[in-house]
């Protein structure tokens, strides 16, 4: 099996059938956990399978495998009062799931650009193109968001065309200067100190990244879409980073 298929057949069992016998088969007795919201090791995943409720279920969005990492963005139903979208990072060991992270945040309704969270291109294109979309994107969080050098900005995002499903920023350059300038008249910095992870497969590309946005640590989960060597598609989740987790792994 792929490390995909192993991932989307474990998520299946897991939380489409809701099957915590799925931990036996499908999870190392090694399984390091990076979620805010579970315990270390295989018992903590098959506690939180448990405990899901009857009306709970999961939404999948898109996937992308690098390696032995394989990211799902997806919906979450169910696990709280609100839906929750969600970015997971599975890293695969043989056939069985090794490592864990993720970044939720809750659906907003209403966003500037009238896009949802969630919404646009699913399927992963042009395979060839992997590595040369990889280094356009981190090469852009390293010299922009993280570097602060917007006079470059349009040599990776396009000046055509960049749809937004931030909720808070709108569609192209104008949007993205608008949001930024909002912040800053407010007094609002977005840090980005460190990038942690790359996930990449053909079209899409998903950083993780630590920082501040203000004087709060932040999680930055940004994924980004390229198409002919330009960024035109841009999907995150950004929660707090919490002061304390439920295992001593850390959130990255």
């Amino acid at each position: 099996m792929t490390a995909k298929d192993v991932v989307l057949t474990a998520a299946g069992q897991l939380f489409g059938d809701r099957d915590p016998s799925a931990v036996d088969r499908w999870v190392a007795s090694t399984y390091r956990q990076h979620s805010a919201l579970v315990p270390d090791g295989p018992e903590g995943l098959r506690a939180l399978v448990t405990g899901l409720p009857a009306g709970f279920r999961y939404e999948l969005h898109r996937v992308l495998a690098d390696g032995d990492l394989v990211a799902l963005h997806g919906t979450y139903h169910g696990f709280g009062p609100e839906p929750l979208v969600a970015f997971d990072i599975f890293r695969v060991e043989g056939d069985q799931l090794a490592e864990h992270w993720d970044a939720l945040a809750p659906v907003v309704e209403k966003t500037v650009s009238g896009r949802s969270q969630t919404d646009g291109p699913t399927e992963v294109a042009d395979l060839d193109a992997t590595e040369a979309n990889r280094a356009l994107v981190v090469g852009f969080v390293e010299s922009v968001l993280k570097g602060g050098k917007v006079d470059t900005v349009t040599d990776y995002l396009s000046t055509e065309q960049y749809w937004q499903h931030n909720t808070g920023i709108g569609d192209n350059l104008d949007g993205l200067a608008t949001a930024l300038g909002a912040l800053a008249e407010q007094g609002i910095t977005m840090v980005y100190d460190t990038v942690h992870r790359v996930v990449a497969e053909g079209s899409f590309v998903l950083t993780v990244s630590e920082g501040r946005f203000g004087a709060t640590p932040t999680a930055f989960y940004d994924l980004f879409r390229v198409d002919g060597g330009k960024i035109v598609e841009h999907w995150d989740v950004t929660p707090e980073i919490p002061a304390e987790l439920p295992h001593g792994n850390g959130l990255f």
